[in-house]
């Protein structure tokens, strides 16, 4: 359980923190270095993010704030959440997320960071922040939606579904859960098979020509998140939900 890391050309990334991968700041730190080694290895020519268990992702540990004094964990997951985003856009490599179940908070900043994404047929996207008195991965839920509808989801803390982003564009694929892991690596395969140096020629260069920088943007999102706190509304939200 935890972060693990499956070396090869075909490299994965595999999240399992019972009981529905929500993440601790350690979490969120381990995944970062596993996705860096992934990329920075020469013999990786693709990698693939997924999870186990009952969905994706559901973003950060909120116990973990709630249960720590003082600002120390919000200042982690924030941090750490920035590094682990950064390791899946900066990642040398294309990054497939292959995503069941639910998929929120931090998982939509995971998500929206990757190259391609396939779903499983029970997946669903959302951004609950509001509901915890936070802010964050907006910038990455405009990657995945149109900019009206992420600004609805933000404000209403709706869902997406998987075949919404299907027919956006955001998702390559929608399969049945139990062949999300096959779809998943027959895209890594075809992407496997091209030459490396293009591939991640490729990928750099499609960064590069990226209209926002999401690195600066998600940082930018997270000092609204600090604010909250300082004023007490994350606390009250973080206790209800708890």
């Amino acid at each position: 359980m935890g972060i693990s890391l499956l070396d090869g050309p075909v490299a994965e990334v595999v999240v399992d923190v019972p009981p529905v991968n929500a993440l601790a700041v350690r979490h969120w730190e381990e995944l970062a270095r596993a996705l860096r080694t992934a990329g920075d290895d020469p013999a990786t020519r693709v990698v693939v993010l997924r999870a186990e268990g009952r969905g994706f992702n559901a973003g950060v540990d909120i116990k973990e704030m709630r249960d720590t004094d003082g600002f120390t964990a919000l200042v982690g997951a924030n941090r750490a959440c920035h590094a682990a985003f950064a390791a899946v856009y900066e990642c040398a490599v294309p990054v497939i997320a292959a995503v069941h179940g639910h998929c929120l908070g931090g998982g939509i900043g995971l998500v929206g960071n990757a190259d391609v994404v396939v779903a499983g047929e029970d997946a669903y996207f959302g951004l609950p922040e509001v509901d915890r008195g936070a802010l964050g991965a907006a910038t990455h839920l405009a990657r995945l939606v149109p900019g009206h509808l992420m600004r609805a989801m933000v404000y209403t803390c709706r869902n997406a579904t998987a075949a919404q982003l299907h027919a956006f564009g955001s998702v390559l694929e929608v399969v049945p859960r139990d062949k999300l892991r096959d779809a998943a690596m027959e895209v890594a395969r075809q992407i496997a098979a091209k030459d490396p140096y293009v591939i991640r020629r490729a990928k750099e260069s499609l960064n590069g020509i990226d209209p926002i920088d999401v690195n600066r943007s998600y940082r930018f999102e997270q000092g609204f998140t600090f604010e909250l706190n300082l004023m007490g509304v994350g606390d009250r939200h973080r206790e209800r939900f708890a």
